[in-house]
């Protein structure tokens, strides 16, 4: 039986969630990167590189490469501080949305999902290493129960198939075998996100940790940022660049960083998939 201790400090950008325990932390488990770690910016432009870093969002780790669709096309994409995909029309408008002002506790993008709404979720299940396992399939129900259950003006359904086009968000596994997942913010219309990649090393966690995993990138999808974002400190530090655009203070939410929060950048092999309190009060506020 899962335990209903919910928590999501709100903070937007994925990371490819870094393994590491509530109390340990041990062999951090970066969500976005766990597919290849970037030590330099040169895998970006100059002009793109200035772009991201207006964004807030560190260049250290930025990179253009593949964003796989669960049919097993591909279109490249910028990925961010592990678990965050943007095209570059994307970040120009988050850019376009953007205002000064930043403060040190709870984050969300500027974009944020209409409310009230009705997302509709659906898991994939198709072919080519791309579909669910039926790990992952418990454990995205279990993720959609965590929002369906944190008193908010979103409510989510769930179905699992192959005909995802007329769906808001996708869920489908990526077969890189690493360990993470990737996703993005809400559009400027306030449609969420809609993808969201789940890697299959995930198979080789308990369902907990893939509930996290989910749970977490769902949160980016509705415009939730990385808790610890400013200093990554679940990562063992490397702060994703701090400024004035796109981290909004959630007010309500503490100044110290919540180590339960299922938004923090890293996560470990021991998480029990739930929001904390906090993350409850930060959605709350947003939604």
């Amino acid at each position: 039986m899962r335990n209903n201790n919910f928590f999501l400090v709100i903070l937007l950008l994925g990371s490819l969630m870094t393994m590491i325990s509530c109390s340990t932390r041990d062999s951090p488990i970066d969500l976005e990167m766990a597919s290849q770690v970037v030590q330099e910016s040169d895998l970006v432009s100059e002009a793109d590189a200035e772009l991201i870093e207006s964004l807030n969002f560190s260049v250290a780790n930025a990179e253009l490469k593949p964003f796989h669709y669960p049919d097993g096309t591909t279109e490249d994409r910028y990925y961010v501080e592990g678990d965050i995909v943007f095209t570059s029309e994307e970040y120009r408008e988050l850019l376009d949305n953007a205002v000064e002002g930043i403060v040190t506790r709870q984050y969300s993008t500027y974009n944020l999902c209409s409310s009230p709404q009705t997302i509709n979720v659906i898991g994939y299940t198709g072919g080519g290493g791309y579909g669910l396992s039926n790990k992952m399939r418990t454990s995205l129900g279990w993720a959609i129960n965590n929002y369906n259950n944190a008193g908010i003006d979103l409510n989510f359904t769930l179905n699992f198939g192959t005909n995802y086009g007329p769906y808001d968000i996708v869920v489908y596994r990526v077969p890189n075998g690493s360990a993470g997942g990737s996703a993005g913010f809400p559009s400027s219309n306030g449609a969420p996100y809609k993808w969201v990649q789940i890697y299959s090393g995930m198979d080789n966690y308990n369902n907990n940790v893939v509930e996290h995993v989910m749970t977490h990138e769902i949160g980016h999808c509705v415009g939730l940022r990385h808790t610890d974002w400013f200093n990554r400190a679940s990562c063992g530090g490397g702060g994703e660049s701090a400024g004035g655009i796109g981290a909004v203070h959630i007010p309500g939410t503490p100044t110290n960083i919540d180590w339960n929060s299922i938004m923090l950048a890293c996560f470990g092999s021991n998480e029990d998939g739930e929001f904390s309190n906090i993350d409850k009060t930060a959605l709350r506020y947003l939604y």
